[in-house]
């Protein structure tokens, strides 16, 4: 029964529902080109900009200074997410059955479960934005929960059949971004402009860290659809050209808006940035195509929260998943005060830049020995976890994030260790380096057994 199912889904090119089932290697170059270069563009890209432009306590940055950060910060994110795009395609596993080789199966579900609530919370997240900008474009209805629901549902439709949205994403909608982003730039640009040169350089890689978070935030998902690539290579080119481009282009919109018509220190920034969008001629029109694709980014976190829980039950099928994770993101978006929830988002984030060091590490270090345990049976490996932790505290020593008393807390532990964080400090780039270089004697060791064993 198995394999007749498995062949069927092989035939329609669509992922198995269980992870019993081999994963159909279905997506080619143009396939990863599309999906990664619509999820590098999102309408919180050039929200976002302003924390680009203002990096925390640092003076607001010259325009030039804060596209050079997005350039040089998206660089080596994307980098890090090509690199993790790999291992799938060599294993056919996902992201989270990945970390069975790296602490042993059950181990394995600690960095599941903050996946799984990381994701939940970030398609919660999507969900509201999505409804948000559809009600401000279409501001027919009163109340916000019929475009949620419209957002929750279209979002468990694209989940149910992944690599049937990756390439609708590939023929339609990258083509429909490009246009539509070039269009605003235009149009933005007609604008009188502030001075691109005039404001600080010194908090330049605060503001390259943001760029690098955003970009290494989708490295714990990567797997979760390079398995189904054709190629290594086209998961690696595909992930690192077209997050990169689509990236930056996103943040460069949201600067050029700041430069022109938006305030950066307005109170509904969010709102005004929209606005702004839809105030071009025929904006409605190109502020309606990136609302539309947006749903992507709430389809791929809610996606691979839907296979990391299949990590934990790997016979479940994955479509009820789906309706579980999607109408909890639905429910979510409807009651949850998520903007109080996304600094915990962030925290959680800050988890996962130094795991993927300390599995980049460990992976290419050791698999051509003795390959990549995935199996049921993989043995504990607790001593993984020692380098993921310094790698959190790394992270959190130079950058602990909004929520007030646990900045407070790593503040006071910076006082203790003598510890002044310069604006040059990326957290996210020295947090992974000090995973990378705590995990490397450990690799060194295991590789000396397998060789003598």
């Amino acid at each position: 029964m198995t394999a007749t199912v498995a062949t069927a889904d092989d035939r329609r090119g669509e992922a198995p529902l269980t992870l019993d089932e081999p994963p159909p290697k279905v997506l080619g170059w143009l396939d990863q080109i599309g999906l990664w270069g619509n999820l590098g563009v999102t309408l919180l890209a050039p929200v976002g900009a302003v924390f680009v432009l203002i990096p925390g306590s640092s003076p607001q940055l010259s325009y030039v200074a804060a596209g050079l950060a997005v350039v040089v910060g998206t660089l080596i994110g994307a980098l890090m997410l090509g690199a993790a795009a790999v291992p799938g395609v060599q294993t056919g596993a996902p992201a989270m059955v990945l970390m069975r080789g790296l602490f042993g199966r059950r181990l394995s579900y600690l960095p599941t479960v903050v996946n799984i609530v990381q994701l939940l919370g970030w398609t919660v997240f999507e969900i509201v934005v999505i409804s948000s900008a559809a009600k401000q474009l279409f501001p027919w209805h009163g109340h916000r929960w019929p475009y949620v629901l419209v957002a929750g549902v279209l979002t468990a439709a694209m989940t149910i059949r992944p690599l049937g949205a990756v390439r609708i994403l590939r023929r339609y909608a990258l083509g429909a971004v490009v246009v539509t982003t070039t269009y605003l730039f235009v149009e933005l640009l007609r604008h009188r402009h502030s001075s691109f040169s005039h404001g600080s350089w010194s908090g330049f890689w605060a503001a390259a860290d943001v760029a690098v978070a955003v970009a290494v935030s989708w490295a714990p998902l990567a797997a979760d659809y390079t398995r189904h690539s054709k190629s290594a290579r086209s998961a690696f080119g595909g992930a690192v050209v077209g997050y990169t481009v689509t990236q930056i282009a996103g943040y460069f919109l949201g600067l050029v808006a700041l430069a022109t018509v938006v305030r950066a220190d307005d109170a509904n920034l969010q709102h005004d940035m929209f606005a702004a969008f839809i105030a071009v001629p025929v904006g409605w029109l190109a502020f309606g195509v990136l609302v539309v694709r947006e749903l992507d980014e709430s389809f791929a976190d809610g996606y691979s929260a839907v296979v990391s829980l299949q990590n934990v039950w790997p016979h479940m099928d994955r479509r009820i998943f789906t309706v579980v994770v999607c109408g909890f993101a639905t429910l979510g978006a409807i009651w949850l005060n998520i903007a109080s929830y996304v600094n915990f988002l962030y925290l959680l984030a800050s988890v996962l830049v130094p795991l993927v060091a300390v599995f980049l590490v460990d992976y290419f270090g050791t698999r051509r020995l003795r390959g990549w345990d995935v199996s049921p049976d993989s043995p504990a490996r607790p001593l993984m976890v020692v380098p993921w932790l310094v790698g959190f505290v790394a992270y959190q020593l130079l950058n602990p994030g909004y929520i007030g008393w646990w900045q407070r807390m790593w503040h006071h532990v910076d006082g203790w260790l003598h510890l002044t964080v310069q604006t040059w400090m990326s957290a996210s780039v020295f947090s992974f380096l000090v995973a990378a270089i705590a995990t490397a004697p450990l690799v060194w060791r295991r590789r000396r057994k397998m060789m003598t064993g």
